[in-house]
């Protein structure tokens, strides 16, 4: 395919339906693909273990490619950059944008040091994932090709409401108990932080960068304010009597893991817009 996009996202998932509009709305032409090719995409489904260029030659030349699907095989992210470039030789320099998780920082060295330890995007991680051997082999393409990794934590908006997953996730009150932080991110600030990344791409090649709401969530707080009438608000009560807590949210310092994700957001000049669990 011989036309040119600002924008390609390979696999239309989540993600897409929030970045998608952002793009109309900003005028940054796209092109999406999904394996059956529905609602206009393209039909494109990426062999982690194939070096046949043929599959890329259906895809537009991009700007910036936009990799949303975890790759966990080892070699298939150079692979995905190589047939790309072989499928579109005269098209313009490509970048390419690698959707991550701060998995890669659960259970990691970081977090086995002692006491209570912030985790930035310049902490160590387990080299050892999957996901994480594959970004490292990404980002070792740069500066030969502009690459960068965007690890996200946990995502929420349109049909992923936090308050919903409550009862779920403490159905107990020894569940609930056990529960400390979590961070989140929303869809429309996760699709800000791309087309910054896209706009501003000599400021992230070779980087790995770690996105959050800029925010501690303590899920005693949350379920507390959403969890089902008689469970889990009064579990709450009698959780922070039992331990002492004067007020909510817990610190960080009593809660366990803290992100910390602000040089993304001082690097590229934005703040997140969606900082309230809940609030659309």
């Amino acid at each position: 395919m011989s036309s040119t996009v600002d924008l390609l996202v390979l696999g239309a998932g989540w993600t897409s339906t929030f970045l998608i509009p952002l793009c109309k709305e900003r005028g940054v032409s796209y092109a999406a693909t999904s394996r059956s090719g529905r609602d206009g995409t393209i039909a494109f489904e990426f062999d982690p273990h194939s070096t046949n260029p043929q599959p890329f030659q259906s895809l537009p030349n991009a700007q910036t490619v936009l990799i949303t699907f975890p790759i966990k095989v080892s070699g298939a992210s150079e692979r995905l950059v190589k047939l790309f470039e072989q499928a579109h030789g005269e098209g313009p320099r490509t970048a390419f944008i690698q959707l991550g998780s701060t998995g890669i920082w659960d259970g990691g060295p970081t977090l086995k040091a002692g006491g209570h330890v912030w985790t930035d995007r310049h902490s160590r991680f387990d080299e050892t994932n999957d996901r994480a051997k594959a970004e490292m082999e990404l980002l070792a393409l740069a500066p030969e090709v502009p690459t960068t990794v965007l690890d996200l934590c946990g995502l929420w908006g349109g049909q992923r409401q936090f308050r919903n997953w409550i009862s779920r996730v403490a159905p107990t009150k020894e569940a609930l108990k056990q529960k400390g932080s979590i961070h989140m991110i929303h869809g429309v600030d996760v699709s800000r932080a791309i087309l910054a990344v896209h706009a501003k791409f000599d400021r992230a090649s070779g980087e790995r960068w770690l996105l959050t709401d800029m925010r501690v969530h303590d899920w005693w707080d949350l379920a507390s304010a959403w969890g089902e009438e008689g469970k889990q608000p009064r579990w709450v009560r009698e959780l922070i009597e039992e331990q002492g807590i004067r007020a909510l949210p817990r610190p960080p310092e009593l809660i366990g893991r803290a992100m910390d994700s602000r040089e993304f957001w001082d690097a590229f000049e934005l703040e997140p817009v969606k900082g309230r669990l809940g609030e659309e």
